[in-house]
């Protein structure tokens, strides 16, 4: 997919960016950016895109993504709206991974730093399951000032790198190019995707979205992403039974309606395809893991 470049402004007195949001809405288009960015949902649920990895993402989360890596987070609709139910809490930080000098990260003493960023070309998440003591470091270089910024940077990167339980996003194979001329289109196909997944939506509908004929976007969106549109929509209903799955609100077969899919079995394919495991599997293996 073709994503949109984004600057990342930072103040004069700052080597690197620190911030807390708390709109759902900020940057939620499909973007990169050449400084690495560290993020932990204090407060949000949604659905995550990193590189060609969709899944679902909620409080607690910790989401390491690499220089130039695409990327794009959707909350749900309930933290939209004058009725909003929900409310976004996240610290955000972006970093050049060259920001304190060309030197230190060649540094013997600097190689789990260094592995970490290496890794973090394909996007690294971590629930607070598995580590709860990221989140809080976050906050804390937000509200830091003068060196100890830098300290509980390194401090926050290198317990990244030492927590067991981190997922590797992107697949290896990913690659992405970028053409300033085409965010728009994908920016309104991603949109419109997200927004009707849960209903049945036909080529001539998405074409339209695209502003190009069916054919034509059937060639457009493959040449682009490296998967059918029917592919893609699969993966945001399979990411969102997941967390339907995590929250453990619903039966398995609420979930599968909830989540798009039209009969029991094809919910049941496709989950296994995207997940390797049935969406029973999934859950218990969850629940009994954050016990």
């Amino acid at each position: 997919m073709k994503p949109q470049l984004l600057k990342v402004s930072k103040d004069q007195i700052s080597s690197f960016s620190a911030r807390r949001d708390v709109t759902p809405n900020v940057n939620n288009r499909w973007h990169y950016h050449p400084e690495i960015e560290l993020i932990f949902f204090k407060k949000g649920n949604g659905m995550q895109f990193i590189g060609d990895s969709i899944t679902p993402f909620s409080s607690g989360d910790i989401v390491l993504v690499g220089a130039n890596l695409p990327h794009y987070w959707q909350y749900d609709t309930s933290y939209f709206g004058n009725q909003a139910e929900m409310t976004a809490d996240a610290g955000v930080i972006h970093f050049n991974e060259l920001f304190w000098g060309d030197t230190f990260l060649k540094l013997p003493e600097n190689k789990a730093i260094r592995d970490l960023l290496e890794k973090s070309k394909r996007g690294i998440c971590i629930s607070r399951a598995a580590d709860a003591s990221i989140g809080p470091l976050i906050e804390k270089i937000i509200s830091a000032e003068g060196w100890r910024k830098i300290f509980l940077l390194i401090e926050a990167l290198i317990a990244i790198g030492e927590c067991k339980e981190s997922n590797l996003m992107a697949s290896i194979g990913f690659r992405h190019n970028f053409l300033e001329s085409e965010k728009d289109r994908i920016n309104a196909i991603y949109n419109y995707t997200i927004s009707n997944f849960n209903k049945n939506i036909t080529l001539k509908e998405i074409s339209e979205v695209a502003h190009t004929s069916p054919n034509s976007f059937c060639k457009f969106f493959k040449s682009r992403s490296r998967k059918t549109f029917s592919q893609f929509v699969h993966e945001i209903r399979v990411g969102h039974a997941c967390k339907l799955l995590i929250d453990n609100k619903l039966t398995i077969k609420e979930v599968c309606y909830e989540s798009g899919f039209n009969n029991f079995s094809s919910f049941h394919k496709y989950f296994k395809e995207f997940k390797g495991q049935t969406p029973l599997a999934y859950q218990k293996n969850f629940l009994g893991h954050n016990k």
